[in-house]
């Protein structure tokens, strides 16, 4: 499905390896955002998935990074058996027992989540360029092995998609809560669509609990924000949610970039 010819860093963040060709846009994709979120918003998360999946006749990606809330929405949309693409962005950095649910949920599921990789010769430069562990230097140099381990990944992921679908809830960070419901992120020139954008963490815990879903093992260990291992520790009680990414950068900012708009474009909610 996706083309994985070796390319140069400048040239990545332009190339579009996904061979399907994407659907029409429509005409007034801010006006179908509103539209779809004055829809979607009654529904259960579950109903949202399969209404948005009607709505559209294009590819719909759904980026799984192994969280609780992406194992909830996985665990949604093979129940309904949707047309979603299921993707995850391999860092190379993950931890072991990230590596390990994955495993586990494709033998509970019996379907395929695709693997995208960071570019070998962006990461190759990279890590010349600041060293493996460069990232605990300064802000800059994380966001850079953010962009080149996840952001750009992720460009090539959702290269002709017509919707992308995350895990972020609003009571997150205030870049997550901006994101709404459902919005025409003009950046990338799709929808983007958060099923679980107004539940809490309390509910989606409850949720996985009632269906017995696989979870992080980590999770029982006080990692409540789970990505990359050097970056990544357990939360204290009475700690933000996302206090434990980027622990030692003294800004409030607990992004990597995938929720950002690219190029400095606006992402639209409804």
């Amino acid at each position: 499905m996706f083309d994985q010819t070796l390319i140069t860093e400048d040239a990545e963040s332009s190339l579009l390896v996904s061979s399907a060709a994407p659907a029409a846009e429509p005409k007034d994709p801010h006006g179908f955002a509103a539209a779809q979120a004055v829809a979607l918003t009654p529904l259960a998360p579950p109903e949202r998935l399969r209404a948005l999946r009607q709505a559209l006749d294009g590819r719909i990606v759904f980026t799984h990074g192994f969280g609780i809330e992406g194992q909830l929405i996985f665990h949604w949309i093979c129940e309904h058996d949707l047309d979603v693409e299921v993707v995850t962005l391999d860092t190379g950095r993950l931890f072991p027992e990230t590596y390990a649910l994955w495993a586990e949920t494709e033998r509970r599921y019996g379907r395929r989540i695709h693997a995208i990789y960071p570019n070998q010769l962006a990461l190759e430069a990279l890590v010349a360029r600041q060293g493996v562990d460069g990232f605990y230097d300064s802000k800059e140099k994380r966001e850079a092995c953010c962009s080149v381990r996840k952001v750009r990944p992720l460009d090539r992921a959702l290269a002709g998609a017509q919707a992308w679908i995350t895990g972020a809830r609003a009571d997150q960070t205030e870049v997550r809560k901006d994101a709404g419901l459902i919005g025409y992120d003009e950046s990338r020139g799709l929808l983007k669509f958060n099923p679980l954008f107004d539940w809490t963490r309390e509910a989606v815990l409850a949720a996985v609990e009632a269906d017995g879903i696989p979870f992080n093992a980590l999770h029982a260990r006080g990692f409540v924000s789970i990505g990359c291992a050097p970056c990544t520790r357990a939360s204290a009680a009475g700690e933000s949610e996302r206090s434990g990414r980027w622990w030692w950068e003294q800004d409030g900012h607990r992004e990597c970039g995938l929720h950002l708009p690219r190029s400095g474009a606006r992402v639209r909610t409804a």
